[in-house]
């Protein structure tokens, strides 16, 4: 059996539903638990220091995500999985992924600052 990138993304957001339940029970039986116990222990589980996070960072960081007003979508998890394991985003206007991976050798980089190009910025 083979799951794309989007089942696994919806098994995720089914999973951290299942303990956002939990997490909402145990805060409504004492409250202050959440933010007293919960989020600190969260935070150092989904590794936030991280710029890019790895795999086993993905789901406290989907859990973190909904503790806040809006949760993550499933466009959402299917980014931080891509992003995670390597596999470059798609260009925008393009066919949505299949979850296939591209190899990361692949991602052409692209400056971020405002679209400037300094690919000449040595060549002065």
């Amino acid at each position: 059996m083979s799951l794309t990138t989007q089942q696994v993304a919806e098994l995720l957001a089914g999973i951290v539903r299942g303990q956002q339940a939990i997490i909402d029970a145990i805060e409504s039986e004492s409250g202050g638990w959440k933010n007293t116990h919960l989020l600190p222990k969260l935070n150092t589980a989904a590794n936030m220091r991280l710029a890019v996070p790895r795999l086993q960072d993905v789901p406290a960081r989907v859990l973190l995500r909904s503790q806040g007003r809006v949760p993550m979508d499933i466009e959402g998890i299917v980014r931080l999985l891509n992003e995670a394991s390597g596999v470059p985003a798609p260009a925008p206007g393009s066919a949505p992924s299949t979850g296939a991976a591209v190899p990361a050798a692949t991602a052409e980089s692209k400056p971020s600052a405002g679209g400037d190009d300094l690919s000449n910025f040595f060549d002065s």
